[in-house]
């Protein structure tokens, strides 16, 4: 069985069961019309999706997994720029000739990759990329500068089979992100200053209405919060998971 805790707000038990977790790790699988997905939270902002025989790597950073032990990635996606998502070494350790790195404009300075800037749309190993923008309205570095200015950093929406996965990166709740449809997952970060409160995603899920919300990226914040503010919003379940 998965560590963390799980909270049921709506019943989605045959399309979004459980399973064991890679070690350090909670793991469930998720059913497709294409196969079983299985989706690993590994630490902080690192993902890790499974799905057909390819392995999906969402910002791989060395102190969330040993990735010497894992298999080597198909597909690498990361965010934005920031050293707590984009981690060169950790990249090296799980790529071979035959990965796709899928990165930011900025993020390509440091990583050799495939830009997608914010809307861009595209395939990649037989899946459908979306690039969504991420970037923050209300919390800021220092005046007129926030953490995460517009056009710097990605949301990534990837579509396995008949289910679409929304990976949020550093994000508030933007109009882009409350304006979404069709999202059955969607891994949303809670931690300040740099993200959101539970309040804000609290108000973007009652706008996009994912079927099941991960808090991710959540250091310093009580997902606890999000699941007495989504209690009472019907058709959504909020699943959270320890990460550190």
């Amino acid at each position: 069985m998965c560590k963390g805790i799980f909270f049921l707000i709506a019943a989605f038990w045959g399309a979004f069961g459980l399973a064991a977790a890679l070690p350090g790790s909670a793991t469930d699988i998720i059913k497709t019309s294409q196969g079983d997905l299985k989706v690993s939270l590994l630490r902080h902002a690192t993902l890790r999706f499974e799905f057909n025989g390819k392995v999906i790597d969402v910002d791989p950073v060395g102190n969330s997994a040993d990735y010497r032990s894992l298999p080597k990635a198909d597909i690498i996606l990361i965010t934005h720029a920031h050293s707590d998502h984009l981690d060169p070494a950790a990249v090296d350790l799980i790529k071979t000739a035959r990965t796709d790195i899928i990165l930011t404009a900025l993020a390509a300075e440091k990583v050799q990759g495939t830009v997608m800037k914010n809307g861009d749309k595209r395939t990649v190993q037989g899946i459908t990329v979306e690039a969504v923008p991420a970037y923050n309205i209300v919390h800021l570095r220092s005046e007129n500068m926030p953490f995460h200015p517009k056009g710097e950093g990605n949301g990534y929406i990837l579509t396995f089979g008949n289910v679409r996965v929304y990976v949020a990166g550093d994000t508030e709740n933007t109009p882009e992100m409350k304006a979404l449809k069709g999202i059955d997952l969607a891994f949303l970060p809670m931690n300040l200053p740099y993200t959101m409160t539970p309040e804000m995603v609290a108000d973007a899920v009652k706008a996009f209405r994912p079927k099941v919300v991960y808090p991710y990226h959540y250091s310093g914040t009580d997902p606890q919060a999000l699941v007495e503010l989504l209690k009472d919003t019907p058709g959504v379940e909020v699943r959270v998971r320890k990460i550190y």
